[in-house]
């Protein structure tokens, strides 16, 4: 299967008072088309970073990142800023959504930085937010009044509202409780079985469940990765083979 993503000899390197730190070396990923990769490690590993590599929203110090064939680590910045909003989706442990502005509005800003049409937006936007389960009456709410859970749902759709190739999420879940972080995954999860492609940050093993691939990352290195195929709820093998592999590698 041809790859949607590909990153090769991917490193990244801070310099702090003349001393490098090495938080990526030489890693080398391929990501097909309707994954749900998860990336897991301990504090300090390198899963965020790495996550922004591969997005462009950083840069690597050396190695290449391409997406459907384009190497876009070599673009400039307004260019790759541009594939970033065609191509990219992205949410956040925090929602990011802006006080000042409803819920409709914070989603259709995104959606009116890659289309002009309006209405086809608005159309999606409702869609996106019934299928997320939020109703009419949180249409024209603030992020101030909603709760943690309904917030992070609009997030969500905020960051697919312009079908991205690939969705980035750090940490979605980890501001929520149980319920919430329920809900956000079942959402996550039936956007993965719709072909979209997923790359999620976690700490949380129920939600690397929800993955079909879960890569480990130690000191900037990718250990070794679990296949789990397609999600399946209440499935205690897919549980106790992710909790085997996570134990392996001094999880």
């Amino acid at each position: 299967m041809e790859s949607v993503l590909i990153a090769k000899d991917l490193c990244k390197t801070f310099s702090n008072d003349r001393v490098q730190q090495h938080v990526l070396k030489n890693l080398n990923i391929s990501i097909h088309p309707g994954d749900f990769a998860v990336i897991m490690g301990n504090s300090g590993s390198g899963k965020s970073t790495l996550l922004y590599a591969l997005s462009g929203m950083d840069r690597p110090t050396l190695g290449s990142v391409g997406v459907n064939g384009e190497e876009i680590s070599r673009y400039s910045n307004d260019k790759l800023a541009v594939f970033r909003r065609k191509n990219c989706g992205f949410v956040f442990q925090q929602n990011f959504l802006n006080d000042t502005m409803s819920v409709m509005d914070n989603i259709m800003v995104n959606g009116l930085l890659v289309s002009k049409d309006r209405r086809a937006i608005a159309e999606r936007a409702k869609e996106l937010l019934n299928r997320s389960g939020l109703t009419e009456e949180v249409y024209n709410k603030y992020p101030t009044q909603l709760s943690g859970g309904e917030a992070q749902r609009v997030a969500l759709v905020r960051g697919i509202i312009n079908n991205p190739t690939i969705l980035f999420a750090d940490e979605p879940t980890g501001a929520l409780n149980s319920t919430n972080t329920a809900n956000v995954l079942d959402i996550l999860t039936g956007l993965n079985e719709s072909g979209q492609t997923i790359i999620m940050v976690t700490h949380d093993m129920k939600a690397a469940r929800r993955g079909n691939r879960v890569l480990y990352l130690k000191d900037g290195v990718i250990l070794d990765e679990a296949d789990l195929g397609n999600y399946v709820s209440e499935d205690e093998n897919r549980h106790e083979k992710l909790r085997s592999f996570l134990i392996e590698m001094g999880w």
